[in-house]
């Protein structure tokens, strides 16, 4: 007859491995403990990784306001130096009219320099076909030039790269007929 004893016949060594597996599986409040500082790591580490994001954020608006603030900065020392060439014909005690017409000119020179240094272009349509995309009409006048020509430029304009910064004012003609 065989016993009801479910580790009669075994190897004893089997049911003590088997009493062990036992003890030493980790109780539901281990396992909840265990997961409730799982999460909490995560959720410091998801709070860190979003104040991160937020400092980068904060930098990179910063960064932009300072280029937007400081971005003619090189233009304007360009410019200084135009600046003191006008004071310095202006401070000059007896200027001779030839003196002042080449500091003029020599300071035109210097800011024609600067204009080019920063892609800033002159733009004078005198002789060119009418384009409403580029040219700002004031007037018509008579004129023997062809229909839509520009026969006087009042105020040149110019242009930043391939921005228009402002358009040339002109007169173009009237057809005589």
């Amino acid at each position: 007859m065989q016993s009801e004893n479910p580790n009669q016949g075994q190897n004893p060594e089997t049911t003590i491995n088997e009493a062990e597996t036992v003890e030493t599986m980790p109780s539901l409040e281990q396992s909840l403990k265990q997961a409730e500082l799982l999460a909490q790591e995560h959720h410091d580490a998801w709070l860190r990784a979003k104040a991160e994001g937020d400092n980068i954020r904060k930098r990179a608006q910063t960064d932009v306001a300072n280029a937007h603030k400081f971005a003619i900065e090189n233009f304007a020392n360009e410019l200084l130096a135009v600046k003191d060439s006008l004071e310095a014909a202006l401070s000059t005690s007896s200027p001779s009219i030839e003196n002042l017409k080449d500091g003029v000119e020599l300071t035109l020179k210097q800011l024609s320099s600067t204009f080019e240094k920063f892609n800033v272009s002159e733009i004078n349509p005198l002789n060119e076909k009418f384009d409403p995309h580029k040219h700002q009409a004031i007037s018509m006048v008579e004129s023997d030039a062809e229909a839509n020509t520009v026969v006087a430029v009042l105020q040149k304009g110019y242009q930043l790269h391939d921005r228009m910064v402002r358009r040339p004012w002109f007169q173009y003609p009237v057809t005589m007929g």
